[in-house]
């Protein structure tokens, strides 16, 4: 018996509120994308019926999901498979270089820089630091917002998004060695002031001292386990993707060598990849096994589940 997996999956039953959408992404990022992209709608109510997801739930979400254009519906006679969309897929695809690399990419020195001119409205302005705050950026200054890595083509695009892409005249794209009024500040000294990386430490630490001790429950070379024992093999390896990736979504994605000293993300991500490879073999038997589609069809896990955690 799994004493410290069986916690976990506790905890996560008893919670007060369910996010169901958001676990739903998690899954389908991390277990149904490798298989192909798309799920039975039967089959999804009943692999998320263990964590206390009830199908009035799964249900709600997937429908928002849809109009949110993450999925769409595939008919077979009464049953229905749910896919991820073509934008679905390129969600899954951009989170995916950062929750599954093996480490922070090096930094060329470049900052990328989204200058604001002065006349956009105030109004304008705060919907356009929001959505860059979402993206990662920090704000330097009060018209600069600055990242160390991010693409700037692409992070344009993602306000054309939001609904800001007529607001794209008053954003100017540059790059530079050096910000606007920083003399005699460091590089890392830069990021503590344009980032407050104060409660994303302890969110680390927090998901530390949740995951660390699990890894001794799940053995390298384990000796043939039962039904149930993988079955919460894949719960656990999903409630471990589904925290990790939620941490990322609030993580500037900053290189090392900009973060303070000892920082926790790395031991999290240390801890994320070990933990999800020891798990890695009894959650995909259990997959195998389970996951379908409408026509009653087993699906295939691909060769890309291979190098998760060894991208860099």
């Amino acid at each position: 018996m799994t004493k410290l997996t069986e916690k976990r999956l506790d905890k996560f039953r008893r919670q007060d509120r369910m996010q169901a959408g958001s676990l739903i992404i998690s899954l389908f990022g991390d277990a149904i994308y490798p298989r192909g992209g798309a799920i039975w709608l039967g089959c999804l109510i009943q692999l998320l019926e263990p964590l206390g997801v009830n199908e009035r739930l799964v249900r709600t979400a997937i429908y928002r999901l849809v109009k949110e254009d993450w999925l769409i519906t595939q008919s077979h006679g009464r049953r229905t498979d749910y896919a991820l969309s073509p934008n679905g897929i390129q969600r899954i695809e951009e989170a995916s270089k950062a929750i599954y690399a093996a480490q922070s990419p090096p930094w060329d020195q470049q900052w990328r820089l989204l200058m604001l001119d002065s006349l956009i409205s105030h109004k304008d302005k705060e919907r356009i630091r929001k959505a860059l705050i979402w993206q990662g950026f920090g704000q330097w200054q009060h018209q600069v917002f600055v990242h160390p890595g991010a693409d700037l083509p692409m992070a344009m695009t993602l306000l054309e998004r939001e609904g800001l892409g007529h607001l794209q005249q008053h954003i100017w794209p540059l790059s530079a060695q050096t910000l606007p009024h920083s003399p005699g500040l460091s590089n890392k000294e830069v990021a503590a002031n344009a980032w407050d990386l104060g409660q994303l430490a302890t969110s680390y630490r927090q998901f530390v001292k949740t995951y660390q001790g699990l890894i001794d429950e799940w053995p390298e070379a384990p000796a043939q386990r039962k039904h149930v024992q993988n079955g919460n093999a894949f719960l656990l390896r999903l409630l471990l993707i589904h925290d990790y990736r939620r941490l990322l979504l609030r993580d500037p994605g900053l290189p090392l060598s900009l973060l303070p000293d000892a920082w926790p993300g790395q031991a999290a991500r240390a801890i994320c990849t070990e933990l999800y490879q020891r798990l890695s073999v009894p959650s995909e038997t259990y997959l195998g096994e389970y996951v379908q589609l409408a026509d009653g069809r087993l699906t295939i896990c691909q060769s890309l589940f291979e190098n998760r955690f060894r991208m860099c």
